[in-house]
């Protein structure tokens, strides 16, 4: 634990990455696996990460983010996109792999499957769009935490355009979002940030025990 610890006191919203420096396949696909084993709210998972590599479109999307160097500097850029168009052939989707992966008949999941239907179908619009955005933040902590425990930078951000973003990724035609976007790459050593005291509540003030 004092190293989980030790490397979270350590990570920083990164301000400018070397552009040089890139994350390795290996670790790359270890940042991955731990945004996939993320937690969300029945497991469903209503979100898709895109991994933005080409530097061209790099390149619109800083534009899109107001000019932030992280956005084509850093190694590789997640973008947490949340699903709009959840509905009941969702949670099917999400039975049969219950089913498969567990060995389980999809008719025994009929009650499971019924009560995720009703709590979706029970929200608005704007309701359901609020909620699945909320589960790209879950996921996004455990790739700021995985990244940490691999001595790899990261930024998460939330300066974008949202709709240009959508625009820039076709993400209109696919019924996806842009929630939150995410630079993961190596601190520049001119980046002066890396050298501030972390500035956080105490646990006094943080907590309140009942």
């Amino acid at each position: 634990m004092s190293t989980l610890l030790d490397n979270l006191n350590w990570r920083y919203a990164t301000k400018k990455y070397d552009a040089a420096k890139k994350v390795s396949t290996t670790d790359l696909n270890t940042l991955k696996e731990a945004v996939r084993l993320s937690a969300s709210s029945y497991g469903l998972q209503p979100y898709k990460i895109v991994i933005v590599e080409n530097p061209e479109l790099r390149e619109q999307l800083k534009g899109a983010a107001y000019g932030q160097t992280p956005i084509t500097d850093a190694s590789h850029l997640f973008i947490f996109a949340n699903d709009l168009n959840l509905d009941a052939k969702s949670v099917e989707t999400y039975i049969n792999n219950i089913s498969e992966t567990r060995g389980v008949p999809v008719d025994a999941l009929g009650g499971y499957s019924d009560m995720m239907n009703g709590v979706i179908n029970s929200l608005s619009g704007d309701a359901k769009n609020n909620w699945t955005a909320k589960q790209t933040y879950i996921a996004l902590g455990n790739l700021l935490s995985a990244a940490a425990e691999l001595k790899i930078d990261a930024t998460p951000m939330e300066g974008f355009n949202p709709a240009a973003f959508n625009e820039i990724l076709g993400f209109d035609k696919l019924g996806l979002n842009a929630s939150v976007v995410a630079a993961i790459g190596y601190r520049h050593n001119e980046d002066d940030t890396q050298h501030y005291k972390k500035v956080r509540k105490s646990q006094e003030e943080l907590f309140i025990t009942l």
